[in-house]
């Protein structure tokens, strides 16, 4: 299992991306391999179920596409999004007119589900560089909380399930006839 690099070693990107993959994944920016956290019940199930629910919106009329555990590699960094929606036209096709294997930008609405034991300053700095480098929109679900922070616009907003149980989440643009609420989402953590 690859570990996180003392400050002191360094390690390319075309070095780390040379090593086989792990698992759970690594993520790597700054010359660090950092391994994210194996996903648990509640991370599996919201990660399951939203990106079903994203595709069942998306994939008919060819709108996007939402790729659970997607890595992608920009801008110096190799990330894996819990879920990576990318938009049809964005999809990487190989010479064959097949979906790549290679994702070189990131996901036009990266969505992280943050694990009990994982940093959400690290979570978030990634939503923010991914946002930088020209992704639209940004999620951030906590399901201790219950609550889902979404990066957008320059912006930040928080949503509730108990206190906002109504209010839709903003979706990717082109995307807005399609509703769903942070009590949707962790409505799906009752079985």
């Amino acid at each position: 299992m690859v570990t996180t690099l003392e400050k002191e070693q360094t390690l390319s990107l075309e070095a780390f991306l040379s090593l086989p993959e792990t698992e759970p994944a690594s993520e790597y920016a700054h010359g660090i391999i950092t391994p994210k956290p194996m996903p648990k019940g509640k991370h599996s199930i919201i990660q399951f179920e939203l990106a079903s629910a994203i595709n069942q919106q998306t994939k008919p009329d060819k709108f996007a596409y939402a790729l659970p555990e997607l890595r992608c590699t920009f801008a110096g960094r190799s990330i894996v999004a819990d879920i990576a929606v990318i938009r049809w036209q964005n999809l990487p096709r190989d010479n064959d007119g097949e979906i790549s294997n290679q994702f070189s930008h990131p996901p036009d609405w990266i969505i992280e589900i943050l694990s009990p034991d994982q940093s959400p300053i690290l979570v978030i700095e990634k939503i923010l560089i991914c946002l930088k480098e020209g992704s639209e929109l940004g999620w951030l679900i906590d399901p201790a909380t219950k609550s889902i922070m979404i990066f957008q616009n320059g912006s930040t907003q928080i949503y509730f399930a108990e206190t906002e149980p109504q209010q839709p989440l903003p979706v990717l643009t082109g995307l807005e006839t399609w509703q769903i609420t942070a009590r949707d989402i962790f409505a799906w953590l009752k079985v």
